[in-house]
């Protein structure tokens, strides 16, 4: 099931990065009082009465400007336009409506996208009325008025946008097959990857950076079973960075993460694991997707006895917020550990979808407790009540505690060791929501 996606734009200084802050629920964004700071694209995840989407912050749109970071930004919003399921549209009330405001409208008409049209600055509408209603000039719906840094007409703003949402899309699955989508930095074989597991060309495949500039869905059968591949266009470093298309394809990995089942993060292993890899599969960590880790062109590298091992304790060194990801070598230019490639995608699809018995979580969290004391605090010590599993996809654990600020992150990740070496969970995060009961609800 993936998330709608929404996409904040507007000219330079409007108020953008303050909205997106003031959704998000903490200054991702930098917000400064001059045109041009937000120069990256910033992405988070927003939830408003049950409904959870996922929130795109954008550059100034400048239309006609030749400024060439101006330019860039303007390339960087086409492309979240392009992307977006829902577009807010931020003006600035004490601005007025200026010429520049205008022609993005104009921009935004022709990508016959759903429009939110939001008129930011209004501390008090009754003073900033007919300002307000100025913005009707632009034809494209009726304004709301909101104050961004006053928290003031967020609801009423966030009601408009959600009513877009396609319900079908917010609600359902749209496919039972497993969705595999293939991430990674550019030009390390992902588009070869795929063409080799269809047996045709049906990906553009180039030793040029950037080839893949949007995410492509493939449908492979392998033992009689379907999986539908997603492509995406690779990430870069960037101050490695020259073409834009390049340089904004992380909302296209982002959307693609989120339709997916298992991410395949690619590794060069020529070029070895880097920061860039660790910050890819980061993504995917964070949406709690089942992970595989597929060191490409395994062919090329000169090998000895701890060749694996090396590559192996070098990428838990670097991704050592993911122990549990799985790691497999392969060539995707001779077709090397193919096979093998989908036993472990399957393997971590029954490990996401797993289900523990309430019982024997219990009797493992007890025996856990008996082999390592919980934690204390000025003389009070954490208890550990009652765990339960209570979703999947990834297996998510409801523990009930005396006291949620006891819970250390240390012990809950020494109570997931516990279970993971009962049952595996392998290449599956899991994740740990802790509740607060008192000792005579006990």
């Amino acid at each position: 099931m993936s998330k709608p996606i929404v996409a904040i734009v507007g000219r330079p200084n409007v108020g953008k990065s303050t909205l997106f802050n003031a959704l998000a629920g903490s200054n991702i964004s930098i917000v400064k009082d001059t045109p041009g700071v937000t120069r990256d694209r910033i992405y988070t995840d927003v939830e408003w009465l049950n409904l959870n989407f996922t929130l795109i912050d954008t550059g100034g749109i400048e239309p006609e400007s030749k400024d060439i970071m101006l330019s860039q930004m303007r390339e960087q919003a086409q492309i979240a336009i392009d992307t977006a399921d829902v577009i807010i549209f931020i003006v600035d009330c004490q601005q007025g409506l200026v010429d520049s405001d205008a022609k993005v409208a104009d921009m935004l008409r022709r990508s016959h996208k759903p429009i939110v049209l939001v008129v930011n600055k209004v501390d008090s509408f009754q003073k900033y009325q007919a300002d307000v209603f100025e913005f009707y000039n632009l034809g494209i719906g009726d304004p709301v008025p909101i104050s961004a840094a006053n928290r003031q007409g967020l609801g009423d703003m966030l009601d408009v946008v959600t009513s877009y949402f396609d319900p079908e899309k917010v609600y359902t699955e749209e496919d039972e097959r497993p969705r595999i989508a293939i991430v990674g930095k550019p030009n390390v074989g992902k588009s070869s990857l795929i063409n080799k597991l269809l047996g045709e060309n049906r990906l553009i495949v180039t030793d040029i950076a950037g080839t893949t500039r949007d995410a492509v869905d493939a449908v492979v059968k392998w033992k009689g079973n379907e999986y539908i591949f997603i492509d995406t266009a690779g990430l870069r470093r960037k101050s490695r960075i020259k073409e834009e298309l390049e340089r904004y394809s992380i909302i296209r990995t982002v959307s693609a993460v989120e339709r997916a089942d298992v991410v395949v993060m690619m590794i060069d292993a020529t070029e070895g694991v880097t920061e860039q890899d660790a910050h890819i599969a980061g993504i995917a960590h964070e949406r709690g997707k089942g992970i595989v880790i597929a060191v490409n062109k395994w062919d090329a590298v000169e090998k000895d006895d701890k060749t694996i091992y090396e590559h192996t304790r070098k990428i838990r060194q670097v991704l050592s917020y993911m122990p549990y990801a799985e790691i497999i070598f392969i060539s995707a230019e001779t077709g090397q550990r193919l096979p093998k490639l989908f036993d472990t995608i399957d393997m971590v699809i029954q490990n996401q979808s797993m289900r523990v018995k309430t019982g024997v979580l219990n009797e493992i969290m007890a025996e856990a407790v008996a082999l390592q004391q919980p934690p204390s605090d000025k003389g009070k010590r954490l208890k550990l009540y009652y765990i339960t599993q209570a979703r999947v996809k990834p297996p998510t654990f409801v523990v009930f505690v005396n006291d949620k600020d006891l819970m250390h992150f240390s012990y809950t990740r020494y109570l997931e060791n516990q279970i993971r070496k009962a049952f595996g969970f392998r290449g599956t995060p899991l994740k740990f929501i802790i509740r607060e009961r008192k000792d005579k609800e006990s």
